[in-house]
């Protein structure tokens, strides 16, 4: 049994403003503060580059994510590994920007949750994730008009 969250937004900004929104550490927790506010740190649109999403502890979870940038194709594709930091499987987000009817189509697929625990997490985080990506992300691009 594999899980996936897939969720598509249209933003009415170009494709390099939603790109700087989605990659840029100092603009990524004002639109996450919808969800559990995770901030990157150590992070780059390289590939190679090895960073950690950390959010305040919640009971169960450590508030850390271990992440590795896989692929980037800026300012159309990001993906990184996603390894909870309680030791949880390793699984792949993906971020593809395309330009669609004068502003951007944002496809976000998040893949390879595995058994129970991973349906009811890929149900917890889609629930979070649409949330951030329909509240939190719109607000940050507003601002950045």
């Amino acid at each position: 049994m594999s899980s996936t969250i897939h969720i598509v937004r249209d933003y009415p900004q170009p494709p390099a403003t939603v790109w700087r929104a989605v990659t840029d550490p100092d603009l990524v927790p004002r639109w996450t503060a919808t969800g559990a506010g995770g901030r990157p740190e150590g992070f780059t649109p390289t590939v190679g580059t090895r960073f950690r999403f950390v959010a305040k502890p919640k009971p169960g979870w450590n508030g850390v994510v271990d992440c590795e940038v896989l692929e980037v194709a800026e300012p159309s594709l990001l993906r990184y590994s996603w390894t909870d930091g309680d030791g949880g499987d390793t699984t792949v987000v993906a971020y593809r920007l395309e330009p669609h009817a004068g502003g951007t189509r944002f496809t976000y697929d998040h893949t390879g949750f595995t058994g129970v625990g991973g349906l009811f997490m890929a149900k917890l985080l889609g629930n979070v994730r649409r949330k951030m990506l329909t509240v939190g992300l719109p607000a940050v691009l507003a601002g950045l008009d």
